[in-house]
């Protein structure tokens, strides 16, 4: 399978995200955010960072880059989207994910390592962990505080499509919620950095799972939905 990594101005994770993938086998591409055209690739990530400077709010203006169009059309054909930190902001402000990601409930920058649950590992994301496995994740946010109405929480945590949790409270998300897939199944977004746990020395490995599973989702289809 083959990867594309989005580099907005202001994505400062994309190299992570790219060794992330290397570390895994996978072939990656970084790719500049006025491509029009992600038809040769089977998994996307949209990275951390601060995409154009986070003028208005996080994500608002990359949200109109034109490989946002790109972006939606692999999605709507199944293929995989990763939005991380950033990138989860710029998920939701495409409407691609429910929910909004607001100021920290503190009004401070969090950046250290948090401890994750696992709730949904049927996902092509997370088909690699255990059911509410504990896993050790960084964080590096300033608005990452997860918001939506009961409504729609209910929705999300019926249909699992809550993928991860915070043990603690980093950020006052509701229902301490960390990352949500979408409807199909094929778009993730997390305010941790999966991809700043690949490795021992990193302090966690955990996040190489993440990885893993999408790989194997694409090259085997073990745990296609």
């Amino acid at each position: 399978m083959k990867w594309a990594v989005v580099v907005f101005p202001g994505s400062n994770c994309d190299e992570d995200a790219a060794n992330a993938i290397r570390a895994i086998g996978d072939p990656v591409d970084l790719v500049w955010h006025q491509e029009a055209d992600l038809s040769n690739y089977d998994a996307i990530v949209l990275p951390g960072g601060f995409s154009y400077g986070d003028y208005l709010r996080s994500g608002a203006i990359a949200r109109f880059s034109p490989v946002m169009n790109a972006v939606t059309q692999a999605a709507d054909k199944g293929k995989f989207v990763l939005g991380i930190c950033n990138g989860f902001q710029v998920l939701t402000e495409a409407g691609l994910l429910p929910g909004a990601l607001l100021r920290n409930n503190h009004l401070q920058f969090r950046c250290e390592m948090v401890e994750l649950t696992v709730r949904n590992n049927t996902s092509s994301f997370t088909s690699a962990y255990q059911l509410g496995e504990v896993i050790r994740v960084p964080i590096a946010h300033g608005e990452g505080r997860y918001f939506a109405d009961d409504e729609l929480l209910d929705r999300l945590e019926a249909k699992q499509r809550v993928a991860f949790t915070y043990v603690g409270d980093p950020n006052g998300s509701v229902r301490g919620i960390a990352g949500v897939i979408n409807e199909r199944g094929n778009v993730l977004g997390m305010m941790p950095h999966p991809e700043r746990a690949v490795a021992a020395w990193m302090g966690s490995s955990d996040g190489i799972k993440m990885f893993e599973s999408i790989h194997r989702t694409v090259e085997e289809g073990v745990y296609a939905r």
